[in-house]
């Protein structure tokens, strides 16, 4: 098995608010991948920051974080899952963000497991197994 990362986990890195290290280290058999969705994410907002030194920042941090994780692309398996999820959350009249649908449908395609700080949208995804990572200090 593996983990997804999602891009709240990364803000509260780079905002120096969470070791992600004591918490890949706990899981050596498992891969740990960032989404290209999660990439967009980040990559946007870089983009938004207005004071140069922030965004010079902010890029040194995406780009460190683009290089070191693998990216796991969209494809055909996380569509299909994507489709039926977003069929069953709306149906219920439960849905998430665009971007934590895609998130979802692509860990139940890949069998990952969802690393976030959003418990309330990942929550109401049925089948996804949801992990929230906080810092051993502040727990």
């Amino acid at each position: 098995m593996g983990v997804l990362i999602d891009a709240s986990i990364l803000i509260e890195v780079e905002r120096g608010r969470l070791d992600i290290a004591p918490h890949v280290s706990k899981r050596p058999d498992d891969d740990v991948f960032l989404s290209v969705i999660t990439a967009s994410e980040l990559l946007h907002g870089v983009h938004r920051a207005t004071q140069p030194d922030v965004r010079a920042k902010r890029s040194a941090f995406v780009e460190g974080i683009l290089g070191s994780l693998p990216a796991l692309p969209v494809d055909l398996a996380t569509a299909r899952a994507h489709a039926r999820v977003w069929a069953e959350l709306r149906q219920q009249g439960a849905l998430i963000g665009p971007h934590d649908l895609w998130l979802a449908a692509a860990c139940i395609a890949h069998g990952l497991v969802m690393v976030t700080a959003n418990l309330r949208e990942f929550g109401r995804v049925p089948g996804l197994e949801v992990e929230v990572w906080a810092d051993e200090a502040g727990a």
